[in-house]
């Protein structure tokens, strides 16, 4: 095996490798549970390359601790029902490099 095919990682590999600080607070805020519900797609389950949303329940269930701020919600969503902005200050990602 070559030394490029061992640095290869999954996605949850890559993501271990983030460092959480968790708010109590979410900075995604799903604005309409109705927009959701009467949602036929429901491409927030699938755009998120962190899986923090997930349909159940007849809703739309939010895991802000996992989010690595990336911003696809921001466009991903066709209605705009997802609400996304920074943690605040000393909250968030921390990525590890090496």
């Amino acid at each position: 095996m070559s030394a490029a095919e061992e640095r290869k990682q999954s996605i949850e590999e890559k993501l271990f490798t983030i460092r959480y600080k968790v708010d109590d607070i979410s900075h995604l805020i799903i604005k309409d549970q109705n927009v959701c519900m009467n949602c036929s797609t429901k491409e927030c389950n699938y755009f998120c390359p962190a899986d923090v949303y997930h349909w159940a329940d007849d809703m739309t269930h939010v895991a802000f601790e996992n989010c690595i701020e990336c911003g696809t919600c921001r466009i991903g969503c066709p209605d705009y029902n997802i609400e996304w902005v920074y943690p605040k200050g000393g909250y968030g990602i921390t990525y590890k490099f090496g």
